[in-house]
């Protein structure tokens, strides 16, 4: 199991918060995603070899809340 945490600057409600946990959550192999509205910071924990950080990455910009570098 890998997991991930890090901040994503776009996050200024709850409803940046639902959606990120629901978009990173349906990619096969996400175990978990918990974003918090407050912090700023998503923690990611995935496990399928059909996911990795890049792929997770990718959504997140491809969604407008890209992680920061």
């Amino acid at each position: 199991m890998a997991t991930k945490t890090f901040e994503v600057p776009n996050i200024t409600c709850g409803h940046c918060v639902a959606t990120i946990e629901r978009e990173v959550g349906e990619l096969a192999g996400v175990a978990s995603v918990k974003a918090d509205e407050t912090t700023k910071m998503v923690t990611v924990d995935w496990g399928d070899s059909a996911t990795d950080w890049e792929t997770i990455r990718a959504l997140l910009e491809e969604i407008n809340y890209p992680p920061e570098r």
